[in-house]
């Protein structure tokens, strides 16, 4: 699907201003952590507090590669263990994984200098390229050849939800049922997980989702929404294509309960960035690395068959999304004065204008 698909709508945004609800106020505060700890606070003074110790990145001996926490740590390091021993053979120096309990974890410890190139989900991307001085330089390539995937809403089988939706209109059932269903988001810097449901299914209905439903919660990984489901802890939540292929794998008892009631437009498929002031003599063997890698023993438990080039104009989609809710913020704004509120509307528009020209 071409770009203009995936944001066909977007410029509802500026259209629709006046009856959309907040969506950011949905968002919980991201946590940033390395390792569970109890305090929110307490990790990301871990990671500020570590940076002391970060090497001259003139003087790398070694590097540390982030990994978004699609699913617990015990699944993914199986199934990441040998790319990153890959990784390190290619470029001769040790790589560390790098696994974090939310995806802001990956996007602080990158800006601290504690991670130096990371896998990374569209949204979370453009948040490490503005504060974390990331920089895509590959994008990931489905098992079948695609670069993309779908955002879903999922419902378990035997919920009365599955046998009342007719041609998956789920989200137009999930918007009018919303006051009796208890979701799950994954995480706020989650794409398919947040970004692109809150837009295609609450913003274009002018619904804000925290105070549309009996009970809203985010899980934290699409693993822990589709347990959710499968459990029946709450009727609806959000989910990914990948992710479910990957729970039909390690949890098919799981992934047998699930039914999908919702598929997005395509989404970009990831990017994978390092940071931008790393030296370009070792950016170039990253590089080379990545383009050239196709082991598919390696790669398939991933879901990927290869990395293309790719650069950070790859997911502007998702930047336009994420001024299209920031356009909503301001105009919900109660205590913003109206030539303050104006001149915020301007410049967001003229944002989305470059990004759409």
């Amino acid at each position: 699907m071409e770009r203009r698909n995936f944001l066909k709508s977007t410029s509802w945004f500026i259209l629709s201003l006046g009856g959309a609800k907040l969506l950011a106020s949905c968002s919980p505060n991201s946590t940033t952590s390395e390792t569970p700890v109890n305090s929110e606070t307490a990790e990301a003074e871990a990671v500020a507090d570590t940076n002391a110790k970060t090497q001259p990145l003139s003087d790398l001996k070694e590097l540390n590669f982030g990994i978004i926490s699609t699913e617990s740590q015990a699944n993914q390091k199986p199934i990441w263990e040998p790319f990153i021993q890959a990784m390190s053979d290619e470029l001769g120096i040790p790589i560390n994984a790098f696994y974090a309990t939310s995806y802001n974890g990956v996007i602080e410890a990158m800006r601290f200098g504690q991670v130096h190139l990371a896998w990374l989900g569209g949204k979370s991307y453009i948040e490490a390229a503005k504060i974390a001085n990331a920089e895509a330089f590959a994008q990931t390539v489905g098992l079948d050849g695609s670069k993309g995937y779908y955002a879903y809403l999922i419902t378990n089988k035997d919920n009365p939800i599955a046998s009342q939706i007719v041609n998956e209109d789920g989200d137009q059932y999930v918007i009018k049922n919303a006051p009796d269903l208890t979701f799950a988001f994954n995480d706020p810097n989650s794409t398919s997980g947040f970004l692109v449901p809150s837009y295609y299914v609450f913003a274009k209905n002018n619904v804000n989702p925290k105070k549309a439903f009996n009970k809203l919660v985010f899980s934290g990984s699409h693993e822990a929404t589709a347990l959710a489901v499968a459990n029946n802890q709450v009727d609806v939540a959000t989910n990914n294509s990948e992710s479910l292929s990957r729970l039909e794998k390690t949890n098919p008892a799981a992934r047998e309960k699930i039914q999908v009631i919702w598929t997005s437009p395509e989404i970009p498929s990831d990017p994978i960035a390092y940071r931008r002031d790393l030296p370009e003599e070792l950016k170039t063997k990253i590089k080379d690395f990545f383009y050239n890698y196709n082991d598919e023993t390696v790669l398939g438990p991933l879901e990927w068959s290869s990395f293309i080039v790719a650069d950070d104009k790859n997911w502007n989609a998702i930047r336009e999304l994420e001024i299209g809710k920031q356009i909503m913020e301001v105009q919900e704004d109660e205590n913003m004065d109206t030539a303050e509120k104006e001149k915020k509307l301007n410049e967001l528009n003229q944002q989305l204008t470059a990004l759409q020209g």
